[in-house]
């Protein structure tokens, strides 16, 4: 018996002991921790949703997020945009299981590297009226802008100068070109000027200025003019400012050359000059005398009178960007002495003679030139010699503004024009001459332009007819009419009434025709109508 009671205490003694060393082997093993008694001192930390580990204190997870943070962006070049929640759920226990910092850390790491939405880099957009263009990098920028000055610059002599610009409150940069050389003579004179103990000044100062004056009036051979580009910018102003965008958004540089140099189409203007003809303006701006004509509805064909003061449409090659620029140039030119004119008052403006035809002559110049990219658009000659005289071209003009011809009735509808048709009805032409519009018997008929009434009566198939001879020299024709009210002899005003339209005649139908003649012969009235 007792050595039984004493194996059972042994047994009892050896379960303790047990026990208590386990209870200490956990207590010591790490993540396991005692917690003090103060609400949640157990935090499981989750990302975007995902368990990341637990902590005992919330700070930590926020240092590791942002130390995660930090190492993301240190491999990126830019600004990088995550989508990251981070939350976490506290609980109170007397004893917790906290997970290993480093995993913790590694947990956050690759979360947020999964929650990355785009890298955002430091790039330069230049702004420049409407057009926009993102680059990598200022270097890439001034290089495009070189592009530019250097298609026109062909000595080198030009660079870019990117600065602040200093009427913007905000961080923007703007753009110009400068003459390296002379940037840098003039930084050497202001170095000069001030290492001099006595600069000049005053009686001293003055004098130097007068010399330099006189020299400059002294008369200069052709070799003592520096020929070659004076100045150059560019003539909208750009603009440069600093930016974060996606590498999706930013342009490779040889496609931003080629967008700012290539020319393309752009439509324009050139208002016809006296003493134009189509076929010089075709040369001036390097465009066929039929493609002119196909861009304006004004001109029929290549033979239409065109007069000064006309605007013609035409596509011009135009780059984005304009670079404006002064040269110095020497030529030896075949040249036109420039056009005489005489005005004559009793003439129309759409007559001209010319008395005396031109003759080219010979000179030599130097001659300051204005530039807008290969445009030129303005010349002052500095220095002529003239080896042979040119002949100008003598031209009489008109200087009286001829009349305008209005339709003869309100409304009406088209029902016949000029030329080659089927005959209407019997006795009827097939080639017809004039413009017919159908109309109720009755529609008032009133004078396409002033003049005197040289017929006012029966014109046989024309049936009652008013023929009106204008100062022009033209003549109006007003046919199939009901009801005459005005005599021969009579003068009468654009716009009056003259008639009632009817169907007299050889007549289809109730209409009136209508038809101007130049020179006794009959012309399409559509053409002339105001």
């Amino acid at each position: 018996m007792k050595i039984t009671k004493y194996g059972k205490n042994l047994k009892y003694t050896y379960m303790k002991w047990n026990l208590l060393i386990l209870f200490m082997g956990l207590l010591l093993l790490p993540g396991i921790v005692k917690l003090e008694s103060t609400g949640d001192n157990l935090f499981h930390i989750f990302i975007n949703g995902a368990r990341m580990g637990s902590v005992a204190d919330p700070k930590d997870a926020e240092r590791m997020l942002w130390e995660a943070r930090r190492e993301i962006s240190a491999s990126e070049r830019g600004l990088v945009l995550m989508d990251v929640e981070m939350t976490y759920v506290g609980e109170e226990v007397l004893y917790g299981y906290v997970d290993d910092s480093q995993e913790v850390y590694g947990n956050i790491l690759q979360a947020l590297r999964a929650g990355v939405q785009e890298t955002s880099v430091l790039s330069y957009t230049l702004k420049m009226d409407e057009y926009m263009v993102n680059l990598a990098s200022m270097e890439e920028m001034e290089q495009l802008l070189q592009a530019v000055i250097s298609k026109y610059d062909s000595e080198g002599k030009f660079g870019v100068n990117i600065v602040q610009d200093e009427n913007r409150l905000f961080n923007v940069l703007t753009a110009n070109a400068v003459d390296r050389e002379s940037q840098s003579q003039e930084q050497e004179r202001l170095a000069e000027r001030e290492q001099q103990l006595f600069p000049e000044a005053g009686i001293q100062a003055e004098l130097t200025r007068l010399f330099a004056v006189d020299m400059e009036k002294e008369e200069k051979d052709f070799g003592d003019y520096d020929l070659g580009i004076l100045s150059m910018d560019f003539a909208e102003k750009v603009e440069i400012v600093e930016a974060y965008l996606p590498q999706s958004q930013l342009q490779p540089l040889d496609r931003a050359i080629e967008e700012l140099t290539v020319e393309q189409e752009t439509v324009g203007l050139y208002e016809v000059q006296p003493g134009d003809t189509l076929s010089e303006i075709a040369i001036k701006v390097n465009i066929p005398m039929d493609d002119i004509v196909a861009m304006n509805d004004s001109l029929d064909d290549i033979n239409t009178m065109i007069r000064a003061g006309q605007e013609l449409v035409i596509t011009v090659p135009e780059p984005k960007i304009t670079v404006e620029r002064r040269e110095v140039n020497y030529y030896e030119e075949i040249y036109d002495a420039p056009v005489q004119y005489i005005d004559r008052d009793d003439w129309y403006t759409t007559q001209t003679n010319v008395i005396q035809q031109p003759s080219a002559g010979f000179r030599k110049v130097v001659a300051q030139e204005s530039y807008e990219n290969d445009k030129l658009t303005q010349r002052e000659i500095l220095k002529e010699e003239v080896v042979m005289e040119a002949v100008a071209k003598i031209v009489e003009r008109g200087t009286k503004v001829p009349p305008t011809y209005i339709k003869p009735i309100s409304g009406g509808r088209a029902s016949s024009g000029f030329g080659r048709r089927k005959a209407p009805t019997k006795g009827a032409s097939t080639y017809h001459k004039g413009q017919d519009w159908a109309t109720p018997v009755g529609t008032t008929v009133v004078a396409s332009c002033g003049g005197r009434v040289s017929k006012a009566g029966w014109g046989s198939g024309y049936g009652y007819v008013v023929y009106i001879d204008h100062e022009d020299g033209r003549q109006t024709r007003y046919a199939h009419l009901s009801k005459i009210l005005v005599k021969a002899g009579e003068y009468v005003k654009q716009g009056q009434k003259i008639a009632l339209s009817g169907n007299t005649g050889i007549s289809s139908g109730p209409h009136v025709h209508f038809e101007i003649l130049i020179g006794g012969k009959q012309v399409n009235p559509l053409k002339y109508l105001k």
